[in-house]
């Protein structure tokens, strides 16, 4: 069967600049880099065709979440990081592609890898523990609009909420305190849902 996942780094790469049709342009493009030598952070790219065939049957095949699951092996081991480990995590970032530029049509979602265990790694590891709160607050806000069809709308009412009883003008004046209260009101929200809701790896390891 054809290869449907394709490894990028430590200086080589699954792919070239001529796979744009496999692997969408900015995949194709960071293997050209890779293979360059450029210090591109390692990766995967997930073909195109599981992309199209996802949209038309709403399913994948078992072939692909072997392969995606087999990459992560190998980022985790090349990085030294595990995803979602509570005491040095791998965190990711999920970009759409497509052979064809598509200008304001691409989603994209930070910080994967982020739960409620591995953000206090973060703060230990970074020494800014705002900063990973919000980043934390940041990634739960791209997945469940992007992954889950959550409105913003309950998302951002918290926000403009707790800017005002923090008395902050802006998001950057808000205390860590804030936005940790902040993530746990977003997650509470996320339970209310209906459907598949936040894996519980995304909630803790």
């Amino acid at each position: 069967m054809p290869q449907s996942v394709f490894f990028f780094g430590n200086g080589t790469a699954e792919g070239t600049r001529d796979m744009t049709s496999v692997l969408g342009g900015k995949g194709a493009n960071l293997a050209e880099m890779t293979n360059l030598g450029v210090p591109v952070p390692a990766g995967f790219t997930i073909a195109t065709s599981e992309c199209i065939e996802y949209l038309k049957t709403g399913k994948y095949p078992d072939k692909l979440r072997a392969e995606v699951e087999g990459n992560v092996a190998r980022l985790e081991k090349l990085t030294g990081k595990k995803l979602g480990d509570p005491k040095d995590p791998l965190l990711v970032s999920v970009r759409s592609g497509a052979a064809v530029s598509m200008p304001g049509m691409m989603e994209t979602i930070l910080n994967l890898g982020l739960n409620d265990r591995a953000v206090v790694a973060l703060a230990e590891q970074s020494n800014n523990a705002r900063f990973a709160y919000d980043s934390y607050r940041r990634f739960l806000q791209m997945y469940s609009s992007v992954v889950l069809g959550v409105s913003s709308h309950d998302f951002e009412h918290l926000l403009k909420a707790k800017r005002m009883t923090a008395g902050a003008a802006t998001d950057a004046e808000l205390s860590e305190n804030d936005l940790r209260n902040l993530d746990r009101s977003r997650l509470e929200i996320l339970d209310t849902q209906e459907g598949e809701g936040l894996p519980a790896r995304a909630r803790h390891s």
